[in-house]
């Protein structure tokens, strides 16, 4: 099937009102619950598609697949996608460059009409949208809620900092002139999100990209790459012209790469492991045959974060926190608490009333919205099995530690260890599962120096009723999303623009005032009056 689309074709919108995160879902309310679960029907009856690969707005078919699975049943496939090769690499990047040349030259009220109109399909269709969460990455209700959620508010939010930047002016006007300030696009970009956030991250990505006028080569997540190719149906259906978004899920060392080093890469927009973001960013610093810039890199890479308890925090709230952080999506999370740092006087009882808290979350399918649901696969659950191995031998196993057997799905109990030393391989190592390893400290200002003792610096927290200490940490803490007395996960888009420190990224700040800047040029222009 072919598909063609024109800039014309997109709905003009204009933003209404000023930004506000979209709400949060109580599926308390019978009638949301039943809308979950009718969308869950849905969506179950819909497993097992096949999807094309979209280049240039082709359908294209190959012979290699990608089978994205159920990670709560891994017998059931969510989708069947085909698998882009090296051989994809140049007919997406040539159908990313015609698209740019008139991309490029719309105006910024149809590029940001795009995202509204994408933003408001989503919305219409949001608990569809969150069973896809459920089934492909194993999120329970509230989990795939916020995703979908932030999404919205990504798609929202762009569209009007855009619109904000089309507007911006030289500080001055210089006597005897006319001066402008343009914020123009880059080029083609590669956008290769995570699976964990596989809608909000992947799709904040890719709109920030396509509304500052550039045009995208989107390589998902093998993991999942459904969602994603959900939310390019949703562009097409909001009006996106051929060519702009080209959708490629395939292999990162195969497809990734070539892409990641092409001459006519323009910019690589990633989201993942710390091991990759470095190789990208490697690969990109190496100029190519006919390449006439520096590719920029967009690198969100991970964290090992902590949460700072002092002695004269309000422990019941402290341990809350943790456990939330700690535990949300099975750890799964860059932004997850996987270090809880406490000082002495209250060490003991906190480690208690953790392992109390712990014991009260429930694990299952994610479909029948318990607190945890799966880890992603079985690769990601046996090597969390031997981090909880070092664990035992590094300190005291306060809870967890097992695997759940339960339709065959990646199942892992919440695991707290106690008692283990600031420099041990679960204190420095980013694990990216439901482990949470507990440090005693002797002071507020050695909590501290652990806190800042890893080579990341995403996000941390700290709880005190101290207000010198919140001062202190405020300048003090290393982390590029830091919150005083709330827990560490839970960025919300426009109040906490999102990025980390050292080997966590380039500080990127998504969903802040500065992204739409990344993926653009500043061009002055002066005009002798």
């Amino acid at each position: 099937m072919n598909k063609t689309t024109s800039a014309t074709s997109i709905r003009i919108r204009q933003p209404e009102g000023n930004f506000k995160n979209e709400p949060f879902t109580d599926f308390k309310t019978p009638e949301n619950a039943r809308a979950m679960e009718a969308a869950l029907a849905k969506v179950r009856s819909e497993l097992g598609r096949e999807y094309d690969l979209v280049i240039g707005g082709r359908r294209v078919k190959t012979e290699g697949k990608i089978k994205s699975h159920n990670p709560a049943r891994p017998a059931e496939t969510v989708g069947v996608h085909q698998k882009a090769g090296i051989e994809h690499a140049e007919p997406a990047m040539q159908a990313a460059l015609a698209a740019y040349e008139s991309w490029s030259r719309t105006t910024v009220e149809e590029r940001a009409s795009l995202l509204f109109n994408a933003a408001e399909i989503i919305r219409q269709r949001h608990f569809e949208f969150c069973a896809w969460l459920t089934f492909e990455v194993g999120k329970n209700w509230a989990e795939a809620d916020a995703d979908v959620g932030e999404t919205i508010d990504f798609l929202e939010f762009y569209a009007r900092e855009a619109l904000r930047l089309s507007k911006a002016t030289t500080p001055i006007q210089y006597p005897g002139e006319r001066n402008e300030l343009l914020y123009i696009p880059l080029g083609v970009g590669a956008v290769i999100p995570p699976w964990n956030f596989p809608f909000a991250i992947m799709a904040g990505m890719t709109s920030a990209s396509i509304v500052a006028g550039n045009t995208v080569v989107l390589k998902p997540s093998s993991d999942s790459p459904t969602i994603a190719a959900k939310f390019v149906e949703v562009l097409e259906e909001a009006g996106m012209p051929d060519g702009v978004v080209n959708f490629c899920p395939g292999s990162g060392a195969t497809f990734g790469n070539a892409i990641v080093e092409h001459a006519k890469t323009r910019f690589i927009a990633f989201t993942g492991s710390k091991a990759v973001g470095l190789d990208i960013h490697e690969r990109a610093a190496r100029t190519k045959p006919g390449q006439i810039w520096i590719k920029r890199t967009i690198l969100e890479m991970g964290g090992k974060d902590s949460i700072l308890v002092c002695a004269d925090a309000d422990v019941d709230a402290a341990v809350d926190a943790v456990v939330a952080a700690a535990f949300g999506f099975s750890g799964q999370k860059c932004s997850a608490c996987s270090r809880a740092i406490v000082e002495a006087p209250v060490y003991d009882v906190f480690v208690e009333r953790v392992r109390e808290g712990v014991a009260k979350l429930t694990v299952g399918d994610p479909a029948k919205n318990p607190n945890m649901g799966p880890v992603i696969s079985k690769a990601a659950l046996e090597q969390m099995l031997e981090y909880i191995e070092t664990g035992k031998k590094e300190g005291r196993l306060v809870a967890g530690g097992k695997v759940v057997d339960i339709d065959g799905g990646h199942f892992l109990e919440p695991t707290v260890f106690a008692d283990i030393a600031p420099d041990a391989v679960i204190s420095q190592e980013e694990i990216f599962g439901p482990v949470l390893a507990i440090i005693k400290v002797a002071s507020f200002d050695e909590g501290l120096k652990v806190a800042n003792n890893t080579e990341y610096g995403l996000t941390g927290a700290i709880y005190s009723s101290d207000r010198d200490k919140l001062n202190i940490a405020r300048n003090e803490f290393h982390v590029g999303n830091l919150y005083l007395n709330r827990k560490c996960t839970g960025a919300m888009v426009g109040a906490h623009p999102f990025g980390g420190f050292n080997m966590s990224g380039t500080d990127s700040k998504a969903g802040g005032p500065d992204y739409l800047y990344l993926f653009t040029q500043a061009k002055s222009v002066a005009e002798k009056l």
